[in-house]
């Protein structure tokens, strides 16, 4: 049972010896293969890239009028409804308005009546009375120069001594009262041609200005009751029927130009300083539709005093309605363009706690190395590099995280190039 026992233990024992023989020989055991890591990268391009100022905005239409009737009255007739395409001037709806009527037709009887007044008053009642002082100016002159005539007659009687005293005094004060007589009408006639013509004629003018100003007021309450459209566009709302009491001061409908679109933004100070009316944008709906190209127009040159921010507007055009007014959007507002920089991935920076940024740049060998960079602008997935790689060089986009420096990598399914200008 002994020879067995031999025979299968010495083909082991030769192989122990020939392990401790090469142990002695070489000193250590075989190198483990260089650990290879999986990544993927792309190539530091020269472009040309946008400074882009992107924030939520809420659509607004361009232009939106609430309509608020003037007057109080039943609804009697709606000639539109919600979603109704209307234009500038067209009649919307009727308020009841017999009572307006009528006061229309009274206040322009009244008008009428002061215009024949004011005719009578101009062309017949002063030019008689001015016709009237003037005769009596005649006739108090001549009555005047008769008596005039009388006494100097008998004062050269009364000279000769062929009169009395008394009768040259009598012929005196006879003259004395005609000349009285004339001065008076003479002076009414004055008054009358510099001021009562002016006063009378100021006078006609009041009333005739009264009873016109009746007339138009009672004419535009009638206007009032026909409700109008001030702008082209679509009623958005009409929250009465017809039949309810429509009250003065409280919207009857609100009609919406839909054919354009302002989104409004509250976006930092810092970052209103680099924004210009004028500028590109795109409006981005949040319901993920193709973005719209629009423009900045306006900038508001005061902060928000509850937020401290500053309200931008971005202006577009809305073919088909895309854009639903009171949805939430973002805006996309071109600050600069900058033109051939450097640019990589923005998922190829990293940043350290410090706030340092680098890349791991590929080097021939593929050994991937930390290098440091400074970064300028962020447009959307890329970055602009001002220092620390070159053009061309390939840096890692997936996998960076974590990476040793001076670890060997494999690249992936990179990602293509940025294209160069």
């Amino acid at each position: 049972m002994a020879r067995p026992t031999v025979r299968h233990t010495l083909p082991l024992a030769l192989a122990l010896a020939a392990s401790v023989t090469w142990i002695g020989c070489s000193g250590k055991p075989p190198a483990a293969p260089e650990p290879v890591v999986d990544v993927q990268a792309a190539s530091v391009a020269r472009k040309t890239i946008q400074d882009v100022v992107s924030a939520d905005a809420v659509l607004h239409a361009r232009n939106e009028a609430p309509i608020v009737p003037k007057i109080s009255a039943p609804i009697e007739k709606f000639y539109v409804n919600r979603g109704s395409a209307v234009h500038a001037g067209e009649l919307l709806a009727d308020l009841e308005n017999k009572d307006l009527i009528a006061a229309a037709d009274e206040a322009k009887g009244a008008y009428d009546q002061a215009q024949a007044d004011y005719a009578t008053s101009t062309e017949v009642n002063l030019p008689q009375e001015i016709q009237a002082a003037r005769l009596a100016v005649n006739a108090t002159r001549q009555a005047m120069e008769a008596q005039q005539l009388v006494y100097e007659s008998r004062q050269k009687l009364y000279t000769s001594g062929a009169i009395a005293r008394n009768l040259l005094d009598e012929s005196h004060v006879s003259y004395t009262q005609a000349r009285n007589q004339y001065e008076l009408a003479l002076t009414h006639l004055k008054k009358l041609e510099a001021v009562g013509q002016k006063e009378s004629l100021k006078s006609a003018q009041g009333l005739l200005a009264s009873a016109k100003g009746r007339y138009l007021a009672a004419l535009a309450n009638l206007q009032y009751s026909q409700i109008r459209s001030p702008i082209t566009g679509v009623v958005t709302d009409r929250p009465l029927y017809e039949g309810q009491m429509a009250a003065a001061g409280t919207p009857l409908m609100t009609v919406m130009d839909l054919a354009h679109v302002v989104a409004r933004a509250y976006i930092s100070p810092e970052q209103a300083s680099q924004l210009h009316v004028g500028d590109l944008a795109t409006i981005v709906p949040g319901n993920g539709g193709a973005p719209v190209p629009g423009k900045v127009s306006v900038v508001s040159p005061a902060l928000d005093p509850n937020s401290t921010t500053v309200q931008v507007w971005v202006d577009a055009a809305n073919p088909g309605d895309r854009l639903k007014p009171g949805s939430t959007v973002q805006v996309n507002m071109v600050a600069r363009t900058i033109k051939d920089v450097l640019v990589v991935p923005a998922a190829a920076v990293l940043t350290a706690d410090d706030g340092t940024k680098s890349v791991m740049v590929i080097g021939p060998d593929q050994v991937a190395h930390q290098t440091t960079v400074t970064t300028g602008v962020e447009s959307g997935s890329e970055v602009e590099i001002l220092s620390g790689v070159n053009a061309g060089q390939r840096v890692v986009t997936t996998g960076a995280f974590g990476l040793p420096d001076g670890t060997k990598v494999r690249v992936g399914a990179a990602a293509a190039p940025a294209a160069h200008d």
